[in-house]
């Protein structure tokens, strides 16, 4: 098994198999600072992960979204499990949308406690964001073992 099969195989253990991932999501804000720089903007989604993306249910006119539009350039971190990424952000588009229909059911299974009393999929600005890794960094039990990925490449050093 190659170094990077094996970190995959981590990232699977750590948030796959349906669990309800709590992650911080960086944009850059729509505003810019008062010296006219870029600003940094994160708040914590709720994430479904597989096959290094992360999917997560928002409102097409929230922040992120109208952010993420402007610029796909995005970063994730699990604080929990010590992983922080770059990632392509993608509006996959409404909910109830057929090309949907897979990873909704998968949402609907991970956040079956809350998603029906959070989200309305019947609303047209209720929609899908994956969140595709591009680079990351998974430390296992505090700098023990050290995975950093490369998603688009699928290497790791």
């Amino acid at each position: 098994m190659s170094k990077y099969e094996e970190g995959m195989k981590l990232m699977e253990e750590a948030f796959g198999n349906y669990k309800d991932n709590l992650i911080s999501l960086a944009t850059i804000s729509l505003e810019k600072t008062a010296a006219g720089e870029p600003c940094p903007s994160v708040r914590v989604v709720d994430c479904y992960y597989e096959d290094g993306t992360f999917y997560a249910v928002t409102n097409a006119k929230s922040n992120k979204m109208l952010q993420i539009e402007q610029n796909a350039e995005i970063s994730i971190a699990s604080s929990a499990e010590m992983f922080n990424a770059s990632a392509i952000g993608e509006n996959l588009g409404w909910a109830m949308d057929e090309k949907n229909a897979r990873i909704r059911e998968k949402l609907h299974k991970t956040f079956e406690a809350w998603y029906d009393m959070a989200n309305n999929d019947s609303c047209k600005d209720c929609v899908y964001l994956a969140i595709h890794l591009t680079k990351g960094i998974l430390n296992i039990n505090h700098w023990e073992k050290l995975y950093h990925m490369d998603f688009v490449n699928q290497t790791c050093d």
